[in-house]
């Protein structure tokens, strides 16, 4: 299916590693050019090679999203290779897994700086370069901690509602530069991160890991962990004229996981 996106440009944070890896070289299969960032300069260069080996530009930019300079470095340096920016990909993130006693002011407030506040700023910073060339795209990623507790994940529950509240807010004031602005939730994802997560919660129970993974894959009705690809394609679909007409919305790619009613 042709998506209409070749030679487009999309900018996709936290790009080299996971969700974000799947994200940026699923753009790249349609067609459109690719810049990334990220902390890591071997999986920054490795997912660029991999990018360009699809037959699209790829650059990537090492980049701490916790710090200002950086993003706004990363916008700048990623405008000038490029020279426009049709997609963002709001996906860097942390994580502190840990119970809320020993969460410390620190821990809450570098989690929100690295999600929340990156996405707000990088934002901020493209929607004048969309704005110029008539639209665009831009995609949140906030973990399914938004809708669900997660004892273990508090850092992250307050920094995805407030990605999720930031989308719908956003959305209402980007419209008028034709820019739609769009939240995915992922469910328990196989990412090394995730794996992270897993093996605190077993620590934190005493059980083994292995046990940890399959209860939580029990917990999933389609019997399985999703994929980074599978929260890629959600992100595709809002990037095309599938989606012309739909902004301000979050959507969960959770395998049925979340009993919540959310409409």
């Amino acid at each position: 299916m042709d998506f209409q996106l070749n030679n487009k440009v999309a900018f996709v944070t936290g790009g080299s590693r996971g969700i974000g890896r799947g994200v940026a070289l699923k753009l790249a299969e349609q067609g459109m050019h690719v810049a990334i960032c990220g902390r890591t300069q071997e999986s920054l260069d490795q997912t660029a090679a991999d990018i360009r080996a699809l037959g699209v530009n790829a650059w990537a930019f090492p980049a701490d999203v916790s710090r200002l300079e950086d993003i706004e470095r990363f916008v700048k340096d990623a405008v000038d290779a490029a020279g426009r920016v049709d997609v963002l990909v709001n996906n860097a993130v942390t994580s502190t897994s840990a119970p809320f006693d020993e969460l410390t002011d620190d821990e809450f407030r570098y989690h929100i700086d690295v999600k929340l506040m990156a996405y707000i700023r990088i934002a901020r910073l493209v929607l004048p370069h969309m704005e110029k060339q008539g639209g665009g795209r831009i995609v949140n990623i906030g973990g399914m901690t938004a809708r669900i507790v997660a004892p273990l994940r508090m850092t992250n529950g307050v920094t995805n509602a407030g990605v999720a509240n930031f989308t719908k807010q956003f959305a209402g004031y980007a419209a008028r530069h034709n820019v739609t602005v769009n939240c995915v939730h992922p469910g328990y994802t196989a990412t090394e991160r995730i794996m992270q997560v897993f093996e605190s919660e077993a620590k934190q129970a005493n059980i083994d890991i292995d046990a940890v993974i399959a209860k939580r894959t029990a917990d999933i009705p389609l019997g399985k962990l999703i994929q980074p690809e599978n929260i890629a394609s959600a992100v595709l679909f809002f990037c095309s004229p599938l989606a012309d007409m739909i902004t301000g919305q979050s959507i969960a790619v959770d395998g049925g996981s979340s009993e919540a009613v959310i409409y």
